[in-house]
């Protein structure tokens, strides 16, 4: 039976000329690899191990057991490359979640810039932090305090220049 199946496979083939023969060849070696990428990108995923500050080194040790790490390559290199674009993309998705939190933080405004220089600074920024921890996404740049901080300070600063938001009834919103 299978003999069968490849003869008559095989004689369709000539019914399709190199170039798109090549061309369908490559379309799923292109599905395989993504199949794979997905496959790896879930166990770093499920790997509880893996931070934003994770070292190839350490998340190997801990993942090399499993067999979709075995069937993603043979080349190691290559893995480290995918494992680095993975925690890359994770730190860029954190940054971006964590400024919109900001954005959803009712006392945050315009002023926050310039309470925190007056003599209520600290407590402000207390109630800044509190916020911020009682949200995932606040906590998610607990491994890089300095992200995290640059984060904040810029986005007050922002605010600080834009100035007071425009009246809710203002003709032109989307010019702030």
């Amino acid at each position: 039976k299978q003999w069968y199946q490849r003869r008559v496979r095989g004689e369709l083939a000539h019914l399709i000329d190199a170039d798109q023969k090549e061309k369908l060849f490559m379309e799923h070696i292109e599905v395989l690899s993504n199949k794979r990428k997905r496959s790896f990108r879930k166990l770093l995923d499920e790997c509880e191990h893996v931070t934003l500050t994770s070292t190839w080194k350490e998340i190997r040790r801990k993942i090399k057991h499993d067999a979709r790490y075995s069937k993603y390559s043979d080349d190691d290199k290559e893995r480290e490359a995918e494992f680095q674009r993975y925690v890359k993309e994770k730190v860029a998705t954190c940054k971006s979640d964590f400024r919109q939190l900001l954005k959803e933080i009712k006392c945050v405004s315009h002023k926050s810039k310039e309470m925190l220089r007056g003599a209520n600074g600290d407590s402000h920024m207390r109630e800044i932090r509190q916020f911020l921890t009682n949200d995932k996404r606040g906590l998610v740049l607990d491994d890089l305090p300095e992200d995290r901080d640059r984060i904040l300070d810029d986005y007050l600063t922002e605010l600080e220049k834009f100035g007071p938001p425009p009246p809710p009834t203002a003709t032109r919103p989307s010019k702030r």
